[in-house]
């Protein structure tokens, strides 16, 4: 790693299936939009040989954002899968959305890769986002390095941006944090800017030239020596610091000279596991170019630095009945585990699932046992079905590039797999298995939809269906209080592309309809009603009569029925009649439509006749006096308050209050956690926290998140009683 010379692109072309795990590198890209992420996989393909010029394989399509979704949004919106291969290794690059709607994409590439690149822009520095994802790879220890993009930006600075990266990746070793490489700079531009033209490798002092549209290899001039010798020395010391040999700093402290073979060794045991970050830059080749700056010397990274499948950690492994299982994962003898880690659909191929393989090898027209568990409060049934998968295939933009297998550690994308859903697994059928699903956020931002016309409404249940089987970050609800059909998402943009989706993609045009929570009603003090339903109209009459008593109870305790009733004043087959209708009315609402909760409703008289007396008699007059009280009461609404919990950098959390109780919201405490993070407790009325996923991004500029539950039912203010009535009427 930076001791090489290349003046040629690698072994590469067309991807094909590796034939042995430590012939495999699975790596994720991740950062804030516009931080370059898919340019810089397009330049890394064209380095590597595998696109005839910058993000174009030979049809002309690109190789990352190739969905016209994402052509018409100008941004990442979708896991995307490019293989290319550079010195007989394959590389699998998963370029990532960086759009925090997108997060369920980015958590995606992080459950396929082995390790992570860092995309930064030069021009727009490291984002609370961005740090606080390098926190939770570094939680499970996934090795990474950075990369800094936008170098040809008016007011780039290299290495005032290794000095941020430092401070923000560092943590308590900011030394762990340094760059491999230092810019050369070519002549200033009118405007005094002087652009990036080549690199200095510190460890090889050789001097890469790209100006000429390839990489050509030199000695650096006399000039930059002195800056050469002193950013080599903070490298030298920092990769020693974390050597394994524990005698090296001593060594090197006391004068000797380190050969450079073996700091070079160091580095890359020392970036694969995770203990040393290493800081490179990039830019896309120019017009006609075949190689992009910085480029080969991230392939040699990726390649001798990060590690192979086979150092990964084993995620969990079960039967589908919860008993633990031990595998030597990543053996391709070994049983089959596979995860699904996105889902797409073709409307040629039909649905097209990436997998990553764990352990064993998937083979084209293979049964395999496909599991999916645990995700039944987003709209998914758990599910255990036997699946002849189709073509196997490595992806490379829009085109499928047919494989015959897949051993373990690689990614490949398997069609026709009808049953399989995001986050499912794939096993042998004769030895089922479940591998525990990753950490995903819960979806918080209500999108209520109808079905634009009747031709719609038949189609939109299964474009529903295929949308959160794709999706495992949309949850789907048919909210039985309010009867709306609710697509819960991550934003506002996770919103409108499951709206483009369904209509573009699965031909079925929905109209968008202002969210409602499920509102009640309940008694303010006690009343009592009569039901009288008495007809007579030749032939067998109905004749009904019922006395009741309605008071309030305490929250929680539903619709309480009491028979009081002395002397047979209503018959003994007939009281259960009243409580029925009672109970439906209740159901229905008594004044503004919403259900009645929490009373206590007493039958305490009433009149039968021996002929025209009948159930259905009954039911009507118990429905009757309940409306009949109400009418004469004070009816209180209800609305539901929701437990809300917000994790918040420290600097958010004045704002973050003062916005709760904005919201109506109590503020229950506050918690000091680690990072520099506090996490407040509120309940807050739900009607107020319907944008609330878009409007704590905006407050705590995307470092915030927050989790909520349903607490319970309290009285609504009067005057925001009154305006919901006011929205009812103007409804009706």
């Amino acid at each position: 790693m930076g001791d090489k010379a290349h003046t040629h692109p690698g072994a590469a072309g067309r991807a094909t299936a590796a034939d042995h795990p430590t012939s495999v590198r699975n790596v994720v890209l991740v950062g804030h939009s516009g931080s370059g992420k898919t340019t810089l996989v397009e330049a890394l393909a064209l380095t590597a040989g595998a696109v005839n010029r910058a993000g174009r394989v030979e049809d002309g399509g690109c190789v990352s954002d190739y969905d016209d979704m994402e052509h018409r949004q100008q941004r990442s919106v979708q896991l995307s899968l490019v293989p290319v291969e550079w010195d007989g290794i394959k590389i699998n690059l998963l370029d990532t959305p960086g759009y925090a709607d997108f997060v369920g994409e980015l958590r995606a590439g992080l459950r396929a890769a082995d390790a992570a690149l860092f995309v930064v822009s030069a021009s727009d520095g490291v984002d609370g986002p961005t740090r606080m994802l390098w926190e939770e790879c570094a939680a499970v220890g996934m090795p990474r390095a950075i990369v800094v993009t936008h170098l040809e930006a008016a007011r780039a600075d290299f290495e005032e941006m290794t000095r941020i990266c430092a401070e923000a990746f560092g943590g308590e070793d900011p030394d762990a944090v340094l760059p491999l490489y230092l810019p050369l700079h070519g002549p200033p531009a009118p405007d005094g800017h002087a652009p990036v033209t080549g690199l200095v490798g510190l460890l090889s002092r050789k001097l890469f030239d790209y100006a000429s549209g390839e990489r050509v290899a030199s000695e650096p001039g006399e000039a930059d020596l002195p800056q050469l010798d002193e950013a080599r020395s903070m490298l030298i010391e920092g990769i020693i610091s974390e050597s394994e040999d524990e005698t090296l700093m001593e060594r090197y402290l006391g004068g000797e000279q380190v050969d450079v073979k073996t700091l070079i060794e160091d580095l890359e045991r020392a970036v694969a596991r995770g203990v040393f970050f290493p800081v490179l830059a990039a830019a896309p080749a120019a017009e006609g170019a075949r190689q992009g700056l910085g480029t080969v010397e991230l392939l040699e990274l990726i390649t001798r630095g990060f590690p192979t499948p086979l150092e990964r950690a084993a995620p969990r492994v079960t039967t589908p009945e919860g008993t633990g299982r031990e595998l030597r994962m990543c053996d391709p003898e070994e049983s089959l585990v596979a995860e699904v880690v996105k889902t797409s659909s073709d409307p040629y191929v039909g649905r097209i699932s990436m997998v990553r393989v764990f352990s064993g090898t998937l083979r084209a027209d293979q049964t395999v046992h496909v599991s999916g568990h645990g995700l039944t409060d987003r709209g998914h049934e758990d599910h255990d079905v036997n699946e002849r998968i189709g073509a196997l295939s490595t992806p490379f933009g829009k085109q499928q590039r047919p494989v015959t297998h897949v051993i373990a550690g690689d990614l490949a994308c398997v069609a026709k797999l009808t049953r399989a859903e995001t986050g499912d697994t794939l096993s042998a059928k004769e030895d089922p298995l479940l591998m525990a699903p990753w950490d995903m956020p819960d979806p918080l931002l209500p999108l209520a939809i109808e079905a634009h016309s009747k031709p719609d409404e038949d189609k939109l249940s299964q474009g529903l269906a295929r949308l959160v089987a794709e999706d495992p970050t949309m949850r789907l609800e048919h909210n039985q209080d309010t009867h709306q059909v609710v697509l819960w998402c991550l934003g506002e943009a996770h919103a409108d592309v499951a709206l483009e989706r369904l209509r573009g993609r699965y031909g079925v045009q929905v109209d968008v309809v202002p969210h409602r929570v499920p509102l009640r009603e309940t008694f303010g003090g006690p009343a009592a009603g009569r039901g009288r339903h008495v007809k007579q109209s030749g032939g067998h009459g109905q004749y009904a009569i019922c006395e009741i008593e309605v008071e309030p109870l305490p929250g929680g305790s539903g619709i309480e029925f009491v028979d009081k009733v002395v002397g047979g004043a209503v018959p003994r087959q007939f009281i259960p009649s009243v409580e029925k209708g009672v109970r439906a009315q209740a159901a229905k609402g008594v004044a503004a439509g919403h259900p009645l909760i929490d009373v206590r409703v007493t039958l305490r008289d009433g009149k039968a006749h021996s002929v025209d007396s009948s159930d259905a008699a009954f039911q009507t007059a118990g429905a009757l006096a309940l409306r009949e009280a109400a009418a004469e009461a004070r009816i209180h609404l209800l609305e539901p308050v929701a437990e809300v919990s917000v994790l918040v950098g420290d600097d958010y959390v004045g704002a973050v209050m003062s916005d709760l109780s904005g919201r109506r919201g109590k503020v229950l405490g506050t918690e000091q956690t680690s990072g520099g993070r506090t996490l407040i407790r509120a309940e807050v009325p739900e009607i107020e926290i319907g944008r609330y996923a878009v409007d704590l991004r905006s407050l705590s500029h995307g470092t915030a998140r927050f989790d909520r539950r349903y607490a319970r039912h309290e009285p609504m203010p009067a005057q925001v009683a009154d305006r919901m009535r006011e929205e009812v009427r103007a409804a009706s």
